[in-house]
């Protein structure tokens, strides 16, 4: 009797600690690691306390989650790069089933369209100064995005104000970064929408670190609906001043807590309609919140975010008190969406676009620079090809009347006709004596060499004494002696 219980409470305890192991993550299915980076004690603006403590819970929450994470604060620039570098080196040979995380929280600059994380030891005098000092999002990015890994996240909690008095014209928050224009298996999310200003938060934590170490603890969990959830806990903690943002083309699912299948990432189905609605249209969003309480539509908006569905919702709920917000948010998400338009195609006719739409926004002076520059660099190729045809107009425009058979009507200067006769019949007789000389030489020296007599045969007799009878004494005391082969004479030439 004692034995089946006994049996029974070891299966039992054998497989709690079986789920226990298998609950956090699947760790054995695939390598996962995290660099955390914190920057809160800047060196020439105030500092922000809430940075670190946002580094310190997403270190606690990945690890928690199976990730082996790296963890680094307060970096200067060299400093930061050598970290992304060593942390690309750490994924590099942990191999291409490995899943690399990267949560940033700090400061970060937009300048000329491109992104920035910002160091600590950063101290600009102007906006050139940020290439220089700064850290691009992109180099991280790529660097990166050019190992084999099954998975790249990128977490950025980095959009709060610029606190630069001299980078008075950069661009508020960040500007749109398409994961799906670079290596696919990416995931970026930023704390708030591009082009928006993240508020550091009251509490220990940022808005956007709070939700995330709540949220992100959620079991079976796909990475999508992570994210989704995030994005309208901190609308509701920040009464939708802040609505984070993410892009994605991940070709594999992820989960944070709980077994990540490996397979094409699928559609939870209490969400189904949000996930698609990447090719829903104001009409379909329409049909959709037709009907429904205010709150319900606004979460299920704030969810998908997109410009439809934000869209749909003003022209249905147009006097809800959230609405003012949405508008807002609908305004700066189309500004940001053709700058980034402008910036990628990065032609004159681009930036002329946006302005033409755009004038007055905080990115317009940074559009005419870029404008300016784009036609500083285009106009070498433009001015070149336009004006190889104008110094050969200007230089035939004086030649031409008078090379031509009309100008024997200007008897006012009935001298020109003569001399520019003169200058085009001189010229054959140049080209005639610079092919001359060579056509003299070749057959001189034929003629000689030919007629000359073979080395071992002395002259005849009868030559010598002809040259002797004729007196014109070309070798009289040669070729008597026997060879006569040797100089011969042609006029006061010697072959």
């Amino acid at each position: 009797m004692r034995r089946p219980a006994f049996s029974n409470l070891l299966l039992a305890s054998g497989f709690l600690a079986l789920t226990q192991m298998m609950v956090p993550t699947d760790a054995a299915a695939e390598a996962r690691l995290a660099l955390v980076i914190g920057q809160s004690a800047y060196r020439t603006v105030p500092e922000l306390p809430n940075a670190a403590n946002d580094a310190k819970g997403m270190t606690e929450l990945l690890g928690n989650a199976g990730f082996t994470v790296t963890t680094a604060a307060n970096l200067a620039q060299n400093e930061m790069r050598a970290a992304i570098s060593d942390f690309a080196g750490k994924v590099s040979a942990s191999g291409a089933d490995t899943v690399a995380l990267v949560f940033y929280a700090g400061h970060g600059l937009q300048i000329d369209g491109e992104n920035y994380l910002v160091p600590v030891d950063l101290d600009p005098k102007r906006e050139a100064d940020i290439p220089l000092q700064g850290v691009r999002l992109n180099d991280l990015l790529n660097t990166l995005g050019a190992l084999p890994t099954r998975a790249r996240i990128f977490m950025l909690d980095a959009c709060r104000n610029n606190p630069f008095p001299a980078l008075s014209g950069a661009g508020h928050g960040l500007a749109i970064v398409d994961t799906k224009a670079g290596a696919p298996g990416s995931f970026i999310s930023y704390s708030t929408s591009p082009g928006a200003e993240a508020e550091d938060g009251s509490g220990i934590d940022s808005p956007y670190t709070t939700a995330a170490l709540t949220v992100a603890k959620q079991p079976n969990l796909p990475i999508e609906e992570v994210f989704k959830r995030i994005r309208v806990a901190v609308a509701q903690s920040t009464d939708g001043r802040q609505i984070p943002w993410e892009s994605s083309s991940l070709t594999t699912d992820f989960r944070f807590f709980g077994e990540s299948s490996g397979q094409q990432p699928s559609l939870p189905g209490a969400n189904s309609m949000a996930l698609a609605s990447g090719t829903r249209s104001v009409e379909d969003w329409r049909r959709d919140l037709q009907g429904k309480p205010a709150m319900v539509a606004y979460e299920l908006v704030i969810t998908d975010d997109t410009v439809p569905a934000y869209q749909a919702y003003i022209e249905l709920y147009a006097q809800d008190t959230r609405t003012p917000r949405l508008r807002t948010v609908l305004e700066r998400r189309r500004q940001m969406l053709a700058w980034e338009r402008a910036t990628a195609i990065n032609t004159r006719a681009s930036f002329e676009a946006y302005l033409a739409n755009w004038d007055n926004s905080d990115l317009a002076a940074t559009a005419r620079r870029l404008l300016l520059r784009v036609q500083n660099r285009n106009y070498g190729l433009p001015v070149a090809a336009a004006a190889s045809p104008a110094p050969v107009a200007v230089a035939m425009a004086p030649t031409c009347p008078c090379s031509t058979p009309s100008p024997p009507a200007t008897p006012v200067n009935p001298s020109v006709a003569p001399i520019i006769k003169k200058r085009v019949d001189d010229t054959p007789p140049k080209r005639k004596v610079v092919e001359t000389p060579p056509k003299r030489r070749p057959p001189s020296d034929q003629v000689v060499y030919e007629r000359a007599p073979p080395p071992d045969r002395g002259p005849p007799p009868e030559a010598v004494m002809q040259g002797i009878g004729i007196g014109v004494g070309i070798g009289l005391g040669m070729g008597m002696g026997g060879r006569g082969g040797g100089d011969h004479y042609r006029g006061d030439r010697r072959y």
